[in-house]
């Protein structure tokens, strides 16, 4: 299992987002780091994949989301019986007033908390697909609007536990990142077990911000400035990557978007107004690691793609800005 762990320097977040993270601290315990890249995902407007055993506390981190940023939460539990229309909704004839009416699926709420992804069909996953990418479904051959935000918050259990479908390389790719929680420390797990399991904290999280809130953040994140040379350094990453022998397929430029989108979003969240080198060094990993695993062995070497990447960012330097790593 990839563990999809970054060693970064600790960098302070802006008051906000330090906020929301002193939040979620109360009642997922550890996970720093974790929840930084959630968070940065969020302001980036991208859909996450929590790849981990269960009870290491993916539920809890996005029903604790939900409540701080007031978002409507529905949650999916992926099983190999689930249907597309157990998600999207389905028309069906009213008899009391003669016509067709539309019932929408848990789909259609502002954050979406997918459990166990790989245990659905692949047919059933595929029913994601048009949400996560266009923020609409089609029913009844018409488009509708999902609500905004709109955030998917996916876990998947390791490949190796049974009933589980691999998710193709267009699934993967609908999501900004992919990271793994991991276990607590020996320190957390122990003020876990001294809270109780942390549900009496959970149900007393109030919110701290809005919709619109997480609206704003988007927009304003979309502003954050980019130096050409880091544009040009992401460039020779993924070119380095899509040239190397054990790669079968490189990032696309559409990973290319992505990382560029997350390294502005971690600017941000830590009040910056422009992204520096290790923005996009740090986020290589989470935001680039699950769209590498394209041969049928990859799942079965995981730890690979991570020495891979660590090779990459070795010999490609990092440009310097006015002083600035």
């Amino acid at each position: 299992m990839a563990s999809h762990h970054v060693n970064v320097q600790v960098e302070p977040m802006s008051p906000a987002f330090s906020r929301l993270r002193d939040a979620i601290g109360s009642v997922v315990y550890g996970h720093g780091q974790a929840v930084d890249l959630v968070l940065c995902a969020l302001v980036a407007g991208g859909h996450v994949l929590i790849e981990d055993v269960p009870g290491v506390g993916k539920t809890t981190l996005a029903k604790a989301l939900a409540k701080l940023l007031g978002l409507t939460l529905s949650r999916v539990q992926c099983t190999s019986d689930l249907l597309p229309a157990d998600i999207l909704g389905y028309v069906m004839y009213d008899k009391r007033r003669g016509a067709f009416e539309i019932r929408k699926g848990p789909i259609f709420s502002e954050m979406v908390l997918v459990d166990e992804l790989n245990r659905a069909s692949p047919r059933t996953q595929s029913a994601f697909l048009e949400a996560m990418e266009e923020g609409s479904v089609t029913l009844d051959d018409r488009p509708h609007p999902l609500p905004r935000p709109f955030w998917v918050l996916a876990t998947q259990n390791p490949r190796e536990f049974e009933g589980t479908y691999p998710l193709p390389e267009s699934e993967l790719d609908r999501f900004l990142m992919c990271i793994a929680l991991g276990y607590p420390s020996v320190e957390d797990e122990i003020r876990m077990l001294a809270a109780g399991g942390g549900q009496a904290q959970l149900d007393s999280l109030q919110p701290i911000a809005t919709s619109a809130d997480v609206l704003r953040w988007q927009r304003e994140a979309d502003e954050v400035y980019v130096d050409p040379a880091l544009l040009h350094y992401a460039v020779l990453l993924a070119h380095a990557l899509r040239d190397h022998p054990r790669v079968p397929l490189g990032p696309s430029p559409r990973a290319l978007i992505a990382l560029i989108r997350a390294a502005k979003a971690r600017a941000y969240t830590r009040g910056r107004a422009f992204v520096v080198p290790d923005d996009v060094r740090d986020l290589v990993r989470p935001v680039w690691g699950h769209r590498l695993r394209r041969d049928p062995d990859a799942w079965m070497h995981e730890d690979r793609w991570d020495g891979i990447l660590d090779e990459v960012l070795d010999q490609i330097p990092a440009p310097k800005l006015g002083g600035v790593r």
